[in-house]
């Protein structure tokens, strides 16, 4: 069962997706202070949870993101883990981290998947939600 929704929060919008009983929840924000407009300089944050709320322990292999910019290029990132872990993650834990992405144009839209291992062996993908990058000083684009 797969589940998808996006949900409002005090410093903007929160994105949540559900993969086998793992839900994975993403708050991007624009980074204002580090970013640079008149050089095509764009950055943001983002905030990640990661939920296990199944029966089984899981551990995070590796992270698949698609980035697209406002014109339409996309970039993929392929990797080991997330912040250079694996977190193995038990019943009813969490693991949050906090990473950033940086784009040419005002606005994008972020997607991806992690790859898990159950500790009965199973190898399963879990979605990461799609999130709008927009800036706050534009207005946002449906993507």
């Amino acid at each position: 069962m797969r589940t998808v929704s996006e949900e409002s929060f005090e410093a903007g919008r929160r994105y949540t997706a559900t993969t086998r009983e793992i839900t994975v929840s993403v708050a991007p924000h624009f980074v204002e202070e580090h970013s640079e407009p008149d050089s095509r300089y764009f950055l943001w944050a983002y905030h990640v949870r990661i939920e296990n709320k199944g029966n089984e322990t899981v551990q995070l292999l590796t992270r698949h993101w698609r980035i697209t910019d406002a014109m339409g290029h996309e970039q993929e990132v392929r990797g080991e883990g997330v912040v250079g872990k694996q977190p193995v993650i038990g019943p009813g834990e969490s693991f949050e981290y906090e990473s950033g992405c940086p784009l040419s144009t005002p606005s994008g839209i972020m997607l991806g998947t992690y790859q898990m291992v159950s500790t009965s062996g199973d190898f399963f993908d879990v979605e990461i939600p799609a999130f709008s990058l927009d800036t706050p000083h534009s207005r946002p684009v449906v993507h």
